[in-house]
């Protein structure tokens, strides 16, 4: 826009100076507020992403917890196998087949066969 002083004698250089921030803020503020759009969908973009990740985290330690119990609880069984097995030492005294015993290698009674008798 050009100044013309004789056809529009009103216009001054203030006004065209006005005009020319006024763009200028305006322009400012187009960009002020695309940045806080991105950035608001940034932040719930990434905010739902570390739901996510969160709720992976419980699970798994959920898992983790179920998998301790279970642990647990066999340590339970080992401990009162072991405690069959001392008892058993004690009132019979230290023998091989204890041991076998305790690990299942225990001998097998075997069968004998019947002859046919005709």
């Amino acid at each position: 826009m050009k100044y013309n002083p004789v056809e529009n004698p009103t216009f001054s250089v203030a006004t065209l100076l006005g005009r020319a921030t006024m763009r200028g803020r305006m322009t400012e503020f187009l960009k002020m507020d695309i940045f806080f759009v991105v950035t608001t969908v940034a932040v719930v973009v990434m905010t739902i992403l570390l739901v996510a990740v969160l709720i992976r985290v419980l699970r798994i330690l959920k898992n983790i917890e179920d998998i301790s119990l279970m642990v647990e609880e066999e340590g339970e069984h080992f401990r009162e196998d072991i405690a069959e097995l001392r008892a058993g030492i004690k009132r019979e005294g230290v023998k091989a087949s204890h041991f076998m015993d305790f690990l299942g290698l225990g001998t097998k009674k075997r069968r004998t066969r019947k002859s046919k008798s005709t």
